[in-house]
């Protein structure tokens, strides 16, 4: 698994990351995530080379280095756009620089960039070399098998081909298809089928690292991926069931250290609300990340709802956590 380091000093192990998603993967997620593993790669939400070229700079790509080692995913098509956004993004000390050309979204497509790249291989070559250019950084691409009608053994090799003798460092593969034209992004997520096998097939004669995305629910599902690729990305079951990442890095890496248990969590989480409330953000926005972390136990419905009603109310401080906690079952709760 190649390591390649960043400003930080941060080498790059892709054998399982947790997947960029819009709206959620932000830095306080990132820092929730970070408690539970300290070896999966985190990626930020997608963000246009448009809006870090010409907008506030430090809100969107700012992160705290303890989220490291994390990943900037940008969308865009403009190579000399794209290049100059991944200058920026190595100056804030990503580990990696991610190209979208897997997002369905209309809102994506008439930008010119996601998975409607998928039907223009040359151009995203030529935004990787670009991003290459631009900085040490690895650049990476993260699309689909394909889009509409294409098919998915010839066209994907295509694409592919002219991508990585552009020069990307590694591909994550949702194995499934986009359509483009009569699907919702929700049910992208949903109704192309999942065709494991013909990521395997790609990866299999690649030389270079290919990682699976898509349908992944379980930490034992992922494991059985790597026999045929070379790392697991897990997108929205590792949001709404966050404790799971808990036990990645003695599963994934070896790692022999303790997961930390909830109550650390939380504790952990209160500390990390205060300084953050202090420097101006709201409590719901931190606390809306959390809402899964109770799954199962007894009390997790009031623990959800004091995570997201009370985090609410005006003047809402980090005791918000520490009560949620204290509303599950008794022999766990916290003292305040």
């Amino acid at each position: 698994m190649p390591e390649t380091p960043g400003k930080y000093n941060v080498s790059v192990d892709r054998r399982f990351s947790v997947a960029p998603m819009m709206d959620w993967t932000d830095r306080h997620c990132r820092f929730l995530h970070r408690l539970l593993t300290k070896r999966a790669l985190l990626f930020t939400e997608m963000v246009t080379s448009a809006a870090i070229v010409h907008g506030p700079r430090e809100r969107l790509l700012g992160f705290d280095p303890v989220e490291q080692p994390v990943a900037v995913q940008l969308g865009g098509s403009d190579p000399g756009e794209l290049a100059e956004a991944t200058r920026i993004a190595a100056e804030f000390g990503y580990a990696e620089v991610n190209l979208n050309v897997g997002c369905p979204s209309d809102r994506v497509q008439s930008g010119r960039f996601g998975a409607c790249l998928m039907a223009e291989p040359t151009l995203v070559a030529d935004c990787v070399r670009a991003m290459r250019d631009a900085s040490d950084m690895p650049v990476t691409v993260k699309c689909r098998t394909g889009i509409d009608d294409q098919d998915t053994e010839s066209t994907l090799d295509r694409f592919v081909d002219t991508v990585v003798a552009a020069g990307t460092d590694a591909l994550y593969v949702h194995a499934r298809k986009a359509w483009l034209k009569g699907l919702s992004p929700k049910e992208n997520r949903e109704i192309p089928p999942l065709d494991y096998d013909r990521v395997y097939r790609l990866a299999a004669r690649l030389d270079l690292p290919v990682l699976i995305n898509g349908g992944i629910k379980t930490l034992k599902e992922a494991e059985g991926h790597l026999a045929a690729v070379d790392g697991v990305m897990l997108g929205r079951v590792a949001y709404h069931e966050p404790m799971l990442l808990a036990m990645v890095d003695g599963r994934f890496f070896g790692d022999t250290g303790k997961p930390l248990e909830l109550r650390e969590v939380m504790v952990a989480m209160a500390d990390y609300a205060e300084r953050q409330l202090g420097q101006g953000a709201r409590l719901n926005n931190i606390t809306r990340h959390m809402l899964g972390l109770a799954n199962a136990r007894a009390g997790a419905r009031t623990f959800r709802q004091i995570l997201s009603v009370e985090a609410a109310k005006r003047g809402a401080g980090p005791d918000v956590i520490l009560r949620a906690f204290d509303a599950l079952e008794p022999e766990l709760a916290l003292a305040v």
